[in-house]
């Protein structure tokens, strides 16, 4: 019996993933969880083929959580699930250990192709992807400012693109005000920008949230 997890924080998303893998697998066992950290403790308790997971969660990020859980379970593969563009994450998460980025918006048989595709063991990649990949070939992609970021500042940079304060962004992921404020200046001084103005209009410019 094949074993899947699916995460995500929208109950209707989580329901609609499992719709969609039982029609096609119906012989499948599937756990739901809504945040990262849950995800990371049914994964240690329990042995998965494939982990599916959104990347924008509370606390525990998806991506925070893809990079632990390939530090500890390295032949697990994880298909990430967004509804961001593959433009903003897809490089992002394959460098970090995914086996494949799809989008939400994306129909259903794209999603169970992906998904048998990984379990097959092989990876999933878009042609759009793939073109990104080659055009990347050896170097570090950063063809635009936000691409120089790590990813704990790309996601403080999200938020403050958001509208949020500092305060609430150190409760969004659990980090202390000076931190965050830390993030916030490194994310200046590598973007070469000078205010938060500046950053909220490049996040929207950008179409990053």
């Amino acid at each position: 019996m094949i074993k899947i997890i699916i995460a995500d924080d929208h109950a209707l998303v989580r329901k609609g993933l499992k719709q969609f893998i039982l029609r096609d697998m119906p012989d499948t066992k599937i756990t739901e969880v809504d945040n990262g950290n849950s995800l990371l403790k049914e994964v240690r308790a329990s042995i998965f083929d494939l982990v599916i997971s959104d990347i924008s969660m509370p606390g525990r990020s998806g991506l925070e959580s893809l990079k632990q859980l390939k530090e500890e379970f390295p032949k697990l593969p994880v298909l990430i699930l967004s509804m961001h563009p593959e433009e903003q994450y897809a490089l992002r998460v394959l460098k970090a250990g995914a086996s494949g980025y799809i989008s939400k918006d994306c129909v259903p048989d794209e999603i169970m192709k992906a998904v048998r595709q990984i379990l097959s063991g092989r990876k999933y990649i878009t042609p759009s992807i793939a073109e990104r990949l080659t055009d990347n070939l050896g170097e570090d992609f950063s063809d635009k400012p936000h691409e120089k970021l790590s990813d704990r500042e790309f996601e403080v940079l999200k938020l403050i693109g958001a509208g949020k304060t500092i305060s609430e962004i150190g409760n969004i992921i659990s980090l202390s005000p000076n931190t965050i404020s830390t993030y916030r200046l490194r994310i200046l001084e590598k973007m070469i920008l000078r205010t938060n103005a500046e950053l909220i209009y490049y996040v929207i410019a950008n179409k990053l949230i």
